[in-house]
């Protein structure tokens, strides 16, 4: 059974106690899978690793990827 989740809690600082796939990225932007799989092949979304052939993140990489990503767009 998997256990319940709100991915966007991350990003209001309610970290998992587990590492983050690519559809809890996914579910946490909004976004399509894809794209989460376009960001990774491009090297611009949150930092990944793979485990395996699985692919996950660290909730804590990912909380400083969408800090960086605030600090770039204020400064644009």
């Amino acid at each position: 059974m998997k256990p319940s989740f709100d991915p966007q809690a991350v990003l209001r600082g309610g970290l998992p106690d587990r590492y983050l796939t690519p559809e809890d990225i996914s579910a946490m932007f909004s976004v399509p899978i894809e794209t989460v799989y376009h960001w990774r092949k491009q090297r611009t979304g949150p930092p990944g690793f793979r485990v395996g052939r699985h692919v996950r993140y660290d909730p804590v990489a990912v909380q400083a990827w969408v800090a960086e990503q605030s600090q770039l767009d204020a400064a644009a």
